[in-house]
């Protein structure tokens, strides 16, 4: 159906098209028949590859990264196409339209996206209404949060703490994002004494929260592929020091790899998809030299095929996410890596391989 569906999207401009797409997994998400119906016809035709990622049960090792599902609005119908975990927002603790149109560009050429979205969201209330309201998914859901644009660096922590107070009770784990380009200062979240503040206020929030719910949500940090060896290690020990349970390797880049052909190539924003690949691998390779084996790494980046995901389980990642390659290839990608990956289907986290129809 994608195959069909694809050519008509493209032929919009690639905002309106995802908005398009969207709504219609919206309203999937909402029809307890088309739901079956759509998981029957994906999901369901998916080999097993159940795994354990940073505390969280997961189908298989391959997840949806954050950015398709701002509003959590569809999660039911993402997950019915047979992801391991579905990852939504990022969402911002008050409302917020983001950057002006036009944002959001396809590069057919290079199988890539740029976008310089700048965290649209309607921010926390509809967010946590919406989870509530919706069928919950037999798949982990992350919750990706943000802070808003008209929130000052030095009190972002607060913002981030708004957001993981509302999403606590709901969420199977968290995404602090500090990386994404297209929000003024925020990629200074990961410089030491910024990262050191809001990770310290994450994790006294958490012991909180967790006492007073009786539950252990993992935290993870997603960060930049635009970072040196040096970052990394500052990144890596302030997770180390404050009990951070995952990274999440890694957001857009405001490089532009050599070899791009798309004339939008130059277009301001995040880069994402293939050119991404060798710059996402870099920082799972460093990170997992930093780290050892006690913090799961996430690799995301240039994700399109098995290839592109053995590499990042290699350079030592625990499992991959996945965006731009969902939007050039829709849902049959996830059945492609995971038939090539078989039957060595994980890196670091603990798994276990075998065929069958039934996701549990």
């Amino acid at each position: 159906m994608y195959s069909l569906l694809r050519p008509l999207l493209f032929r919009l401009d690639t905002e309106s098209g995802h908005d398009i797409v969207v709504n219609m997994l919206a309203w999937i998400s909402r029809s307890p028949v088309l739901l079956r119906m759509l998981r029957s016809g994906t999901g369901d035709r998916l080999p097993r590859r159940e795994m354990e990622l940073f505390g969280c049960h997961c189908r298989n090792p391959v997840g949806l990264a954050a950015g398709l599902d701002k509003g959590a609005r569809a999660y039911p119908a993402l997950s019915a196409m047979g992801f391991g975990w579905v990852e939504l927002g990022t969402v911002t603790p008050r409302p917020q339209p983001g950057n002006p149109r036009p944002r959001l560009f396809r590069l057919p050429e290079d199988n890539a996206l740029i976008n310089r979205m700048g965290f649209n969201s309607a921010g926390l209330d509809p967010f946590v209404s919406n989870l509530r309201r919706l069928p919950r998914p037999d798949c982990a859901i992350g919750i990706n949060l943000g802070k808003n644009a008209s929130t000052a660096i030095d009190s972002a922590t607060g913002d981030y703490i708004a957001g993981m107070k509302a999403v606590y009770e709901l969420a199977d784990y968290i995404t602090i994002n500090v990386s994404s380009p297209n929000t003024e200062t925020l990629r200074e979240l990961q410089n030491m004494q910024h990262l050191n503040r809001l990770l310290a206020g994450l994790a006294a929030c958490r012991r909180s929260m967790r006492d007073s719910t009786r539950r252990h949500v993992p935290l993870a940090l997603k960060i930049a592929p635009d970072l040196t060896d040096d970052e990394i290690d500052v990144i890596g020990e302030q997770m180390t020091t404050h009990g951070i349970d995952a990274v999440v390797a890694t957001n857009t880049t405001l490089q532009r790899p050599a070899g791009l052909r798309s004339p939008l190539s130059q277009e301001p924003g995040g880069l994402s998809g293939s050119p991404l690949r060798g710059l996402a691998t870099r920082v799972v390779a460093r990170l997992r030299q930093r780290l050892g084996d006690g913090i799961d790494i996430v690799g995301v980046g240039g994700v399109g095929g098995a290839a592109d995901a053995a590499e990042k389980l290699q350079a030592g990642a625990c499992a991959i996410q996945l965006y731009t390659s969902f939007i050039y290839q829709g849902p049959t990608v996830v059945r492609n890596i995971l038939a090539g990956l078989a039957p060595t289907v994980t890196g670091h986290a603990q798994s276990t391989a075998s065929d069958g129809n039934n996701l549990t």
